[in-house]
C-alpha cells in the first residue's frame, strides 16, 4: 500500500471513531429515554482525537492540529472526572 493511501486510511479511521461516538450516544439516549453520555462516548472521542491528531501532524496542518489537541485534552479531562466520581463513596 502506498504511503499516501495508508494516511488516508488513518484519517478515515479517525473520522469513523468520531462518527461512532455520536452513534453510541444516540443509542444510549434512546434506550434511557433521556440524554445520556456514556463513557464509551469519551473513549471513542479520545481515540478519534488521537488518530486525527496524528493525521493532522503528518499533514502539517496547524488549524487541524490545534483543534484536535484541544479536543484530546478535553476528552481526557472528562474521563478523569468520571473516574474520580466513581471512586468517591456514595453518600
Amino acid at each position: 500500500m502506498r504511503n499516501v493511501n495508508l494516511w488516508l486510511v488513518i484519517g478515515f479511521v479517525g473520522q469513523l471513531l468520531f462518527f461512532t461516538r455520536f452513534l453510541v450516544q444516540w443509542i444510549a439516549s434512546e434506550r434511557n429515554k433521556k440524554s445520556v453520555v456514556p463513557i464509551s462516548f469519551w473513549l471513542f472521542s479520545l481515540g478519534g482525537a488521537l488518530i486525527l491528531l496524528t493525521y493532522a501532524i503528518h499533514r502539517q496542518d496547524p488549524v487541524f492540529i490545534a483543534g484536535q489537541s484541544l479536543g484530546f485534552v478535553i476528552y481526557t479531562r472528562n474521563l478523569i472526572l468520571l473516574r474520580s466520581a466513581r471512586a468517591e463513596p456514595a453518600n
